[in-house]
C-alpha cells in the first residue's frame, strides 16, 4: 500500500451469514450446508413453482433479533419483507425476498465499528461455471441469510479482519450460525473508496471475499489501485469488482447498482409483522436465550483470572479449551492461573483433538504437584502425555513411571558424578568460565534422571562438585 499520507481509505462492509436453522427461510426444506448431492433439498416453494406461497421461518427471525440485541441495536416493532427484483439463473423467482425500508435491526456497534442495519433475506442458489456450460444447485436457494451492513467508518484492512472475526465469534456464541467462511456460510463484501479531502471518494464494491486473508489482501490491493489511478488523474468508476485469489488482483464485473435499480416493493405473499404482539419475539424472552457473548467473556476472564491478554483471546476462540481452563482453575489458587494457562495454550493445544480429553480435575492436581515441587516442568509434560493416553490420575502415573521429582542430594550426587565423568569437555569449559556449559550439564542430568531431578538442587550439586 502506498505511503502517501494524504490519501484516506474508507471502508464499509456488507456481511452475509447463513443462519443455522433446521429448515429454509420460507419452506420446510432441510437447511444443510454439508449436503454434497446437488438439488436434493428442494421443493416447489424454493424452486418458485407457480401457485406456491412462502411461510416465514420464526427461528430465523429470532436469530437476527438476538444478533441485534448482542450488538446493542434497536429492534424493529414493525417489519416486513420486500421483493428485490433482478434476473439471474440463481434466483428462480426473478426476485429475492429481502428487507429494505423496515429491517429487523437498526444501529448497534461491534468491535468499535458502527452498524447501520441487520436484516433477513433468502440465499441464492449456487452456480458452477465451465467453459461450455453452467450448472445451478438449488440446495442453497432459500436458506435464511442474515445481512449486516456497517457504516463507512473503517479505514484499514486490519480493522476489517478484526471486525469480521469478532462477528464470526459472536454468531457462533449465540448459536445462530456456524459462519464457516470456507464453506461459504459467511461471505464478506467491502465497499471501498479513497479521498484526500473530507468528502468520500467514489465507492467500489469488492465481492468474492471468502476468507479473512482474501479480504485483507483484496482491500489492500483495491486501495492501492484507486490511489494510483487518482494520482494519474484517472476516474474511479462506481462498480462491482471481484477478487481473483490466484492472481491477487481485483477485476471489473459490472457497474454498481443503486437501490432503485432493484425496484423494491413489499412482498404481497408475506404478512407484515408487529413484533411486540408476538411473545416469542419479546426482548426479555430473547435476552434470556442469549448466553455470554465474546465481549462479555473477555471482560470476565480479565476480571476473574488476570492472565495474559493473548491467552484470553485464545480461549475466546477455543471455547472447549477455555472451559477446560475454567474447570481446572477451580482447584487452584489465583497465583497459579497463569501457570495452568501456559500448559493449556502451549502443551495441550498442540495435541489437537487429543488435548480435548484431558480431565480438568487431574490437570489441576498435576499443576499442584508441580507447584509443590513433586514433579519438574519436564515431568509435567511427561505425566500430561500419560494422562491423555491412559486417563489415570497424575500421582499414579508419576509413581508408576518414576517421575516424582528427586530432591535427595545423595541420589542426585550419583547422577551428577555420572554426568561429569561422561562430559569432560563441558566440565572444562565451565571451569574456564563458560556458564552455558553448566546449563548443558544440568540438562544432561535431567535427561539421565528422566526429568525427575530437581533442577535447582542438581545445579547446586554441579557447582559444588566442579571446583
Amino acid at each position: 500500500m502506498t505511503k502517501d499520507i494524504n490519501w484516506k481509505p474508507t471502508i464499509g462492509l456488507e456481511i452475509h451469514a447463513e443462519l443455522r436453522t433446521k429448515t429454509k427461510m420460507f419452506c420446510a426444506c432441510k437447511n444443510d450446508s454439508d449436503e454434497k448431492r446437488p438439488n436434493v433439498n428442494i421443493c416447489p416453494v424454493c424452486l418458485a413453482h407457480p401457485g406456491t406461497l412462502p411461510v416465514i421461518n420464526k427461528e430465523a427471525v429470532k436469530s437476527v433479533l438476538k444478533v441485534g440485541l448482542a450488538v446493542g441495536g434497536k429492534l424493529a416493532d414493525f417489519t416486513e419483507f420486500d421483493r428485490k427484483n433482478y434476473f439471474y439463473p440463481d434466483i428462480p423467482k426473478g426476485y429475492q425476498i429481502s428487507q429494505y425500508k423496515n429491517p429487523l435491526v437498526s444501529g448497534g456497534e461491534l468491535a468499535g465499528v458502527k452498524i447501520t442495519r441487520v436484516h433477513l433475506e433468502e440465499d441464492t442458489a449456487r452456480s458452477a461455471h465451465s467453459d461450455d456450460f453452467s450448472l445451478v444447485d438449488f440446495n442453497r436457494a432459500g436458506v435464511p441469510l442474515m445481512e449486516l451492513v456497517t457504516e463507512p467508518v473503517i479505514h484499514s484492512s486490519s480493522e476489517v479482519v478484526k471486525f469480521g472475526e469478532e462477528l464470526q465469534l459472536l454468531l457462533q456464541y449465540l448459536g445462530v450460525a456456524e459462519a464457516n467462511m470456507e464453506k461459504g456460510e459467511m461471505r464478506l463484501e467491502a465497499n471501498i473508496s479513497v479521498s484526500n479531502t473530507e468528502k468520500l471518494g467514489t465507492k467500489v464494491e469488492v465481492k468474492n471475499l471468502n476468507s479473512f486473508r482474501s479480504a485483507e489482501r483484496a482491500i489492500e490491493y483495491e486501495i492501492k489501485r484507486q490511489i494510483e489511478a487518482l494520482e494519474n488523474n484517472d476516474k474511479i468508476n462506481q462498480e462491482t469488482r471481484g477478487w481473483d485469489d490466484k492472481k491477487q488482483v481485483t477485476f471489473s464485473q459490472r457497474s454498481k447498482e443503486d437501490s432503485h435499480d432493484y425496484r423494491y416493493f413489499p412482498d404481497p405473499d408475506l404478512p407484515k409483522l408487529k413484533l411486540s404482539e408476538l411473545e416469542e419475539f419479546n426482548e426479555k424472552v430473547l435476552r434470556q436465550e442469549i448466553k455470554e457473548t465474546p465481549k462479555e467473556k473477555r471482560e470476565r476472564f480479565k476480571q476473574n483470572y488476570n492472565i495474559k491478554e493473548s491467552d484470553i483471546n485464545f480461549y475466546i476462540s477455543n471455547i472447549r479449551l477455555g472451559s477446560l481452563f475454567e474447570e481446572a482453575s477451580l482447584g487452584l489458587k489465583p497465583k497459579d492461573f497463569q501457570l495452568l494457562s501456559n500448559y493449556i495454550v502451549s502443551d495441550i493445544a498442540s495435541l489437537g483433538e487429543k488435548g480435548l480429553y484431558v480431565n480438568s480435575k487431574n490437570l489441576a492436581a498435576l499443576i499442584l504437584m508441580f507447584v509443590g515441587g513433586e514433579v519438574s516442568s519436564r515431568g509435567v509434560k511427561d505425566v500430561l502425555c500419560r494422562m491423555i493416553e491412559t486417563g489415570d490420575n497424575p500421582k499414579a502415573i508419576a509413581e508408576r513411571e518414576g517421575l516424582f521429582q528427586k530432591s535427595n542430594e545423595k541420589e542426585l550426587i550419583k547422577v551428577a558424578d555420572c554426568v561429569i565423568s561422561e562430559n569432560p569437555e563441558a566440565v572444562l569449559e565451565y571451569k574456564n568460565g563458560k556458564i552455558s556449559a553448566l546449563q548443558f550439564l544440568v540438562g544432561q542430568g535431567m535427561k539421565a534422571s528422566k526429568g525427575s531431578a530437581n533442577p535447582q538442587i542438581l545445579k547446586n550439586i554441579f557447582e559444588k562438585l566442579i571446583t
